[in-house]
């Protein structure tokens, strides 16, 4: 799609305040966030946030949503729809472990509500998926296999298109996003931030795209965990993500094409003369048919952490999509993790097109 216009993709970002935060109880004590969110068949909002109890063990919760006249979210929790039982989902080593991070996407080729999410186990972090009927109950079809010339060291921040596409070899497919993450991310702590930073671009952590064979799963669910290609996306330069960037909200289609809420990682000087990390979160454009094209990327972030809950919390200065609700064509809502303890939302407006 070259020569889009780039001023139809002009966004603004409004803070709609928090929506979900701890409450005493010991199941979600440590945090709520990054929360999937879908509509139902009723057309009713879900929310599914990461739900943390003490020893960092993950849950994922059920909340419905309903706004009211005055804009504000009311959230009633409807208990768990996953919580810690599969061999990869829970492991003794130090760290935790659990269910983490959900997308949600309701696949129109399917019928099906599918789910993707971090299962951390006794390998560390890795891609897990459940489906669902009513996205009310769900059923785990297990960890993505890749093949093995193609299998990351580790994964997360994977995200279903909602729409099969053409794979490059041309093979109607399911794609979906996932991030394969470096040896030195999951076992080095904060000490790996020097190391990725001297990386040289290219081999830094970014956003891949895997393709699972339509034909497959529409014969047998469970072939929804083989994927059968992957492929890294270069992004165009911009002024944030430089040491690693990642999926974040699940891809909707708009008239340009594809388009993302993904987030980004970076340094930024500390007042004391050190550095810290910052997650913020930017958009990027894929060509409508062409996936592995990236027709835009916004040269600044969409937002950055700025209020209070955004910058303090269980890991400061992280704001982190992961939930989007089309409101219509143009106006999408995004739901975030705030500093990795309570959950906010915000309005995309993308300007009209001409």
């Amino acid at each position: 799609m070259a020569g889009v216009d780039r001023t139809l993709l002009n966004a603004r970002f409004e803070r709609l305040g928090m929506v979900l935060k701890p409450n005493a109880t010991i199941d979600e004590r440590l945090g709520v966030l990054n929360p999937a969110c879908t509509r139902l068949r009723n057309g009713t909002l879900q929310l599914y946030p990461r739900m943390v109890a003490p020893g960092n063990i993950s849950r994922i919760g059920s909340f419905g949503a309903e706004e009211r006249s005055d804009g504000v979210l009311e959230v009633e929790p409807h208990g768990f729809v996953l919580q810690p039982a599969a061999p990869y989902e829970v492991r003794t080593q130090p760290g935790g472990y659990g269910c983490e991070d959900p997308r949600i996407t309701f696949v129109g080729a399917l019928d099906t509500y599918v789910m993707s999410y971090v299962a951390f186990g006794p390998r560390g972090p890795e891609v897990a998926v459940a489906v669902s009927g009513d996205a009310l109950h769900w059923q785990r079809l297990g960890l993505l296999r890749f093949r093995q010339s193609d299998a990351p060291f580790a994964d997360k921040d994977a995200a279903f298109f909602s729409e099969p596409v053409a794979s490059p070899t041309g093979v109607e497919s399911l794609a979906f996003y996932h991030r394969p993450t470096l040896a030195i991310s999951v076992r080095g702590g904060e000490g790996a931030v020097s190391t990725l930073a001297a990386l040289p671009e290219n081999q830094r952590e970014g956003i891949s795209i895997g393709y699972i064979p339509l034909d497959a799963v529409k014969a047998d669910i469970a072939a929804l965990c083989s994927v059968t290609e992957t492929h890294p996306v270069p992004l165009p330069p911009a002024t944030w993500g430089r040491i690693k960037v990642g999926g974040g909200a699940p891809p909707v289609r708009i008239a340009e094409g594809w388009l993302a809420v993904i987030h980004g990682v970076d340094e930024i000087p500390h007042p004391t003369g050190t550095t810290l990390l910052r997650y913020c979160a930017g958009l990027i454009l894929h060509d409508a048919t062409h996936l592995e094209q990236i027709i835009y990327r916004s040269p600044e972030p969409l937002f950055v952490p700025e209020t209070r809950g955004e910058l303090y919390g269980t890991v400061g200065q992280v704001v982190f999509p992961t939930g989007i609700d089309r409101r219509d064509e143009r106006t999408f809502d995004i739901y975030y993790g705030m500093a990795d303890y309570e959950i906010g939302r915000g309005r995309l407006t993308l300007s009209q097109r001409g």
